[in-house]
C-alpha cells in the first residue's frame, strides 16, 4: 500500500470510530503526523486527496476541518463523473438508475398527495411548452426529482440525481433523434403521471422502467453508431 493511501485509511479510521467528528478540527500536522506514525509529507497528500473527496475541508488560517460529511457533499464527485461520462460508463449509470428510480416511483404512488399531483402536472405541461432541449431537461429533472422527494429519503433523492445529471441528460437528447426522443418521454410521462394519480404502485414502477429503459435504448443505439462523441456539437 502506497503511504498516502495508508495515510488516508488512517484519518478515516479515526473518523469513523469517533475520534474525529464532523465539524472538528484536526489536530496540528506535526502533532497528527507523529500520532499516526506518519511523515508530514504522506499526511499532506492524504488531506488533499480527503479534501477533494470532501471528507475534510481547509478553511484559510484556521486550519483543517472533518466536513458534515453530509450525503449530498459526499457526492458531488460523483455528479462531476456523472457529468463527463462517455459510452459504456454513462449506460451503466442508467442501468443503475433504472434499478433504484422505478421502485423509487412506486413508493411515492402510496405517499404523493393532491398538491403534489398538481405541481407534477404543472410540471409537464412545461416540458411540452420547451422551445429548447436544454429547457424540456431542466423540467424533466424537476418532474422525476419531485417524485422521488415524496419517499422522503434525502439520501435516495441525491443519489439518483447525480446517476442522471442534467448535462449527462441534454447530451443524451442531443445525441438522440431528438423529436422522436422528445415525443416518447411527453408520452412516458403522462402514464407515469396516470399511474401515480390512480395511487397504482406496480403500474408506477412499470412506466417508470419503460422510461428509463428507453433512455438507455438512445444511448446504447448511439454507442452502436459512435454518434455520442459529437452530441455536443
Amino acid at each position: 500500500m502506497a503511504l498516502t493511501d495508508e495515510a488516508i485509511d488512517k484519518i478515516k479510521a479515526m473518523i469513523v470510530t469517533g475520534e474525529l467528528a464532523p465539524g472538528s478540527r484536526l489536530p496540528k500536522e506535526e502533532v497528527l503526523a507523529e500520532q499516526l506514525g506518519l511523515s508530514r509529507s504522506s499526511l499532506r497528500e492524504a488531506v488533499r486527496a480527503l479534501t477533494a473527496m470532501r471528507i475534510l475541508i481547509t478553511r484559510q488560517g484556521d486550519g483543517t476541518y472533518v466536513s458534515s460529511l453530509e450525503p449530498h457533499l459526499l457526492l458531488e464527485s460523483l455528479s462531476f463523473a456523472a457529468d463527463v461520462s462517455q459510452g459504456q460508463t454513462a449506460l451503466q449509470l442508467l442501468q443503475v438508475r433504472r434499478l433504484l428510480e422505478p421502485q423509487a416511483t412506486g413508493l411515492a404512488a402510496a405517499l404523493l398527495q393532491p398538491d403534489d399531483l398538481t405541481e407534477l402536472r404543472h410540471l409537464l405541461d412545461q416540458c411540452r411548452s420547451a422551445a429548447t432541449v436544454e429547457e424540456f431537461v431542466a423540467h424533466d429533472i424537476a418532474f422525476h426529482l419531485r417524485i422521488v422527494e415524496a419517499v422522503g429519503n434525502p439520501v435516495l433523492s441525491m443519489l439518483l440525481s447525480v446517476l442522471s445529471t442534467r448535462t449527462q441528460r441534454v447530451r443524451i437528447m442531443r445525441g438522440s433523434r431528438t423529436s422522436h426522443a422528445l415525443e416518447n418521454a411527453h408520452r412516458d410521462h403522462e402514464e407515469i403521471l396516470r399511474a401515480l394519480e390512480a395511487r397504482d404502485t406496480l403500474l408506477a414502477v412499470s412506466t417508470a422502467t419503460t422510461h428509463i429503459s428507453a433512455v438507455e435504448q438512445w444511448l446504447a443505439a448511439g454507442l452502436d453508431d459512435n454518434s455520442l462523441g459529437s452530441i455536443d456539437d
